[in-house]
């Protein structure tokens, strides 16, 4: 499996960075490549707001707010509700060609929710396989610390031929994100307690980000050989018009 490790700069718009998923999952739908693991840190604080999110009546208000905290709004191409996060995050996107769509979105969800968990647990984590009351983006696959905060966010998405599975870890920063997704749900007219947010160095405060990151990467290197490759000028193009999907 190609592995895609790094952003793509510290200039670059975030809206771009996912757009650079949904030029991927069109590409391995088409058949132009096998499967490919991006790994990447963000370089700017972003909510990433759902389609759903968009419909809704405070929608206006709640973009202005994630604008006014310093965070670029954006719209993702997965399901789900709107999602915070910083350059202290690790960003997971993995596509690969799937000939028997629909099948398989559950299995994804719990086999690559357990893989999350037991990364976290190698670095002292009580990490589970759950959602947990009053989370931002709930799902019964977010992966948390002690049944109590979210730590990593898991979304899918599907297209003929093809599948996405994101993921999103909030590593550090989770004393900004919890007002700012108060705020925002608050707009939104949704269910949100900010209790809910943790991040993985609250958790075990001596880990480096660096560190973390590389075990996420060795833990899907030992499910099958990842080939570091650079990102195809081809992609970074399709991803430029894309872009302007989920912008706003």
């Amino acid at each position: 499996m190609d592995l895609l490790h790094g952003a793509l700069g510290a200039d670059e718009d975030q809206a771009l960075e996912i757009a650079v998923a949904h030029a991927l999952l069109r590409g391995v739908s088409r058949g132009d490549s096998g499967a490919i693991l991006r790994v990447y840190r963000p370089t700017a604080p972003v909510v990433a707001f759902s389609r759903r999110d968009s419909h809704l009546p405070g929608f206006d208000a709640a973009v202005r707010a994630a604008r006014d905290a310093g965070f670029q709004p954006l719209v993702r191409p997965q399901g789900g509700r709107a999602v915070a996060y910083t350059e202290q995050s690790v960003v997971v996107d993995h596509v690969s060609p799937h000939p028997d769509f629909p099948a398989g979105l559950n299995d994804r969800f719990t086999d690559y929710g357990h893989l999350w968990a037991a990364v976290l647990r190698e670095h002292g984590v009580d990490a589970r396989v759950g959602a947990v009351p009053g989370e931002y983006c709930p799902g019964a696959y977010s992966v948390n610390a002690r049944g109590v905060v979210k730590l990593v966010g898991t979304a899918q998405r599907l297209v003929r031929q093809a599948w996405l599975f994101s993921a999103v870890a909030i590593f550090d920063g989770a004393e900004v994100l919890r007002p700012l997704l108060t705020e925002i749900y608050a707009h939104l007219g949704l269910d949100f307690d900010g209790t809910s947010v943790g991040s993985v160095r609250e958790e075990v405060p001596d880990l480096d980000l660096e560190r973390f990151e590389s075990a996420v990467i060795a833990s899907y290197g030992a499910r099958i050989e990842l080939t570091p490759t650079a990102l195809d000028d081809g992609v970074v193009s399709a991803a430029r018009g894309l872009a302007v999907d989920h912008r706003l």
